[in-house]
């Protein structure tokens, strides 16, 4: 078993309450890990250190060329230790290892990116009507940036937070998720490695409730960036108020997969599936809501099933795993709830249920992949984030009916159409009201596009240039070209 400490101010340190906290393996139950439980309290202590680093400028004023260094260094200490890093992500997570070794590529990949990105063309000029006069916009760094993170994708969404928070010149205080934290304290060593100056990232371990609510109001902090539950980020913006700090929220979504007759049957169904069991549902952008239409119906259900029956649930290190437990008891716990409402409201149970507990399965929190048809708008399964391997199907017969069921949700996160014709998946991806869309696929994600969505599923973007200019502030510079006085005044 494993201890893990907290990083603040460019040292390692247990909590200053002294408590600490189990983490649980999902595939069985066991203790793993023992790490630091921080409260309020070692949330100050970080942000003064964070506040101290940033005021001196040894990070917002050091050269670019000195911050993509770093970047790539910490890229290239990942990808030297993804094995283990893949290990230790499906130990906590329980994820198959074809996932997690995914995941830590992606996170490499995510640094380096903004390695490449932060000394490339920034800014703006003006020709304004005055010719004694120069205007510019420059960007420049936030500040003091609380971040907290959720617990399906541990490592990536540090990298997708901390690499261009870190890459725009700001000093983070990051707080992983409470009972995932393992690879967050491995990032940090590697931070330490590669030569981070001290209390420029800072990582308080610890709950939501305490860790995570003292980040939200700290007036020290002047930007706080989120992912998880929509509830929780209503709470955050909430208490952002405190102090008007910029805010960036990545939030929940129940996203749709519409599938048109004029597709391949069996591609189609490949997509359906990877929509909502891949990383066992647990995905904010999961195409929880299957809208097919009526002429493929039944034959497609019948199909959809008998393939989902067939996916290997096992223990994340198993060959040949496609999917794993969810993430804890309490997850195991909600998303069983979930099914029972589905069965009480009337939803055509195809397959799946119920948790798994023979043999291996007995200790973990296996949940079987679960089909729900004949859904209707209403149904708990339909409206609410499930966050779990539990798909609900709905039927329509034509395009505006696909669209109006589609956009029948109050997110607006992710959304996916499946058809031959082009000209119809063009209508049907503007037309739904959602920040990330597919055509004829489902999930594929890229550092280089931003991630974020509409309605309650957030506000602001993550990835690309726009994530990059989430950790900024815009200035305006006017400059007199004259020399001269204002001639304002009579003397």
């Amino acid at each position: 078993m494993t201890t893990g400490q907290m990083y603040i101010g460019g040292k390692w340190t247990g909590s200053i309450s002294g408590e600490t906290r189990e983490i649980i393996c999902p595939s069985d139950g066991r203790i793993i890990a023992k790490v630091a439980e921080g409260s309020a309290e070692d949330v100050r202590r970080a942000v003064k250190e964070a506040r101290k680093a940033f005021d001196s400028g040894c990070w917002s004023k050091a050269p670019v060329l000195e911050r993509r260094d770093f970047l790539n260094k910490t890229a290239d200490m990942i990808d030297g230790c993804s094995d283990m890093l893949m290990r230790l992500e499906t130990l906590n997570t329980g994820k198959p290892f074809r996932d997690s070794a995914g995941d830590i590529a992606d996170a490499a990949n995510c640094f380096r990116y903004y390695a490449g990105l932060i000394n490339k063309p920034t800014g703006q000029v003006f020709e304004v009507p005055d010719p004694n006069m120069q205007t510019m916009v420059v960007r420049e760094p936030v500040g003091v940036c609380g971040q907290i993170v959720p617990w399906n994708y541990p490592l990536l969404m540090a990298a997708w937070k901390l690499a261009p928070a870190l890459a725009a010149g700001n000093t983070v205080v990051f707080k992983p998720a409470e009972i995932t934290p393992l690879t967050a304290i491995k990032l940090f060593e590697m931070f330490e490695k590669a030569g981070l100056p001290a209390g420029v990232a800072n990582l308080v371990l610890g709950s939501g409730a305490e860790a995570g609510h003292e980040i939200a109001v700290n007036h020290g902090i002047d930007k706080v960036a989120f992912t998880g539950g929509t509830k929780t980020g209503r709470s955050i913006m909430q208490a952002a108020t405190e102090n008007i700090k910029n805010i960036s929220l990545e939030l929940g979504g129940k996203s749709p997969c519409i599938v048109f007759d004029d597709y391949d049957m069996e591609s189609a169904v490949e997509w359906a599936m990877f929509a909502i069991f891949a990383n066992q549902g647990e995905v904010c952008s999961a195409g929880s809501r299957l809208i097919l239409q009526d002429t493929i119906y039944d034959k497609f259900l019948k199909r959809l099933a008998e393939r989902t029956k067939k996916i290997k649930v096992a223990r994340g290190e198993t060959d040949g795993c496609e999917m794993g437990p969810v993430i804890s008891e309490t997850q195991m716990d909600k998303v069983l709830s979930y099914i029972e409402k589905g069965k009480k409201e009337g939803a055509r149970l195809l397959c799946g249920g119920c948790r798994m507990t023979d043999g291996d399965y007995a200790k973990g929190f296996f949940v079987a992949p679960t089909v729900f048809a004949d859904c209707t708008p209403g149904m708990s399964i339909v409206r609410d984030e499930i966050f779990g391997p539990v798909l609900a199907v709905q039927k329509f017969h034509t395009e505006e009916e696909a669209v109006a069921l589609a956009n029948d949700t109050p997110y607006g996160l992710a959304g996916g159409v499946i058809t031959k014709d082009i000209s119809r998946a063009m209508r049907v991806v503007k037309a739904l009201r959602a920040g990330i869309t597919w055509v004829n696929c489902y999930n594929p994600t890229f550092n280089e596009a931003p991630w974020g969505g509409y309605k309650q599923s957030g506000i602001g973007r993550e990835l690309g240039t726009f994530g990059l200019e989430e950790y900024t502030e815009v200035k305006q510079i006017n400059i007199n070209l004259s020399g001269g006085g204002v001639d304002w005044f009579a003397d």
